[in-house]
């Protein structure tokens, strides 16, 4: 097993590198490649079977945090099967979960929508039952999915009420941002206090070679006890061997020649970048095929040095330009 770690001021426990399901729980999803981790097989029980595969490599190599959402597909019944199945206790393992999206793909690939989004408190009420029916007591903490300034989550008082009351009751309590105003939102919801307390207790944060413009808000957010998740640390793919856009064949270039000179792999460079900020308290592997899975464990063995965080530093775009080209993935 990998050492574990505080998660922030929660009282949780977690490891350096976790499993996030986004790729597991449904057949479509945006990574680069989706279709072909997954074998083009999206027969339920196969799928079932194949994430328990992940699953158990992941136990194998000692990850003891998972990440779900409602609108992962399955996920969360995959995942509290396998649970079940493999006769671990809650005491054994950290999982958190997120509501706000509804999944709406009903198994097919080229859904004209896979997920919709609404943070209302009927929404919240409902998933919170149906995260519960499935996870039951290995749920440790529920997450607002991609909150944002606009939704006006942040400043519904019936929402922030209510998770307040589910925190009383031993459920934790964070969020997950995405978007080019990520950092903005992160700032509001650091403010965000019930009866004089802090609600969120942790944040869930897309942070990578691509995208580190939260890095200065992640560092005082750890400073005021949140714990951080990292999310989308390979860019969706964008920061593997699977990414062969003409147009990122420089900083391709680059990534390949340390990879080489480190003797390691694209992805657990890019992993490893992330693990190396003294602020991440778990980043997510999103690993959807168990060869993936041990490449990425690569990172927790690669030293991290000034002189690669400074030459991986010319891979940074605009963040503008980061979410651009993220919501033009195809889903496959």
């Amino acid at each position: 097993m990998l050492e574990t770690r505080p998660l922030g001021q929660t009282g949780l426990s977690v490891t350096p590198l976790g499993l996030g399901l986004a790729a597991l729980g449904r057949p479509g999803y945006i990574n680069i490649g989706h279709a072909d981790d997954l074998e083009h097989d999206y027969d339920v029980e196969a799928m079932e079977a194949h994430t328990h595969t992940v699953l158990d490599a992941a136990w194998g190599a000692g990850i003891r945090y998972f990440d779900a959402a409602r609108s992962y597909g399955r996920a969360e019944a995959f995942l509290g099967s396998w649970l079940n199945a493999r006769g671990i206790a809650p005491d054994q393992v950290t999982v958190g979960s997120k509501w706000g999206y509804t999944y709406t793909a009903d198994w097919h690939v080229d859904a004209k929508v896979h997920e919709v989004k609404e943070h209302s408190l009927a929404v919240l009420r409902r998933q919170r039952g149906e995260s519960d029916a499935l996870l039951g007591s290995y749920l440790d903490l529920y997450q607002i999915h991609s909150a944002t300034l606009s939704s006006g989550v942040l400043d519904n008082a019936e929402v922030l009420d209510e998770l307040a009351r589910y925190q009383a009751g031993g459920l934790h309590i964070g969020l997950s941002l995405s978007g080019s105003g990520q950092v903005d939102t992160l700032k509001r919801a650091m403010e965000v206090t019930v009866d004089g307390k802090p609600l969120f207790e942790t944040v869930q944060i897309t942070w990578n070679l691509l995208e580190p413009s939260s890095g200065p808000t992640l560092q005082e957010a750890s400073r005021r006890g949140m714990g951080v998740i990292v999310k989308e640390a390979l860019a969706n793919g964008r920061l593997t061997d699977r990414n062969d856009d003409p147009a990122f064949a420089d900083k391709r270039r680059l990534l390949d020649d340390l990879a080489l000179e480190y003797q390691t792999t694209v992805d657990a460079l890019a992993l490893a970048a992330a693990l190396a900020q003294p602020w991440a308290s778990v980043v997510l592997s999103g690993a959807a095929q168990t060869d993936h899975l041990h490449s990425n464990l690569g990172a927790l063995t690669l030293t991290w040095d000034e002189e690669m965080a400074t030459r991986l530093a010319a891979l940074a775009e605009p963040p503008e330009q980061y979410w651009k080209i993220r919501s033009g993935l195809a889903w496959n």
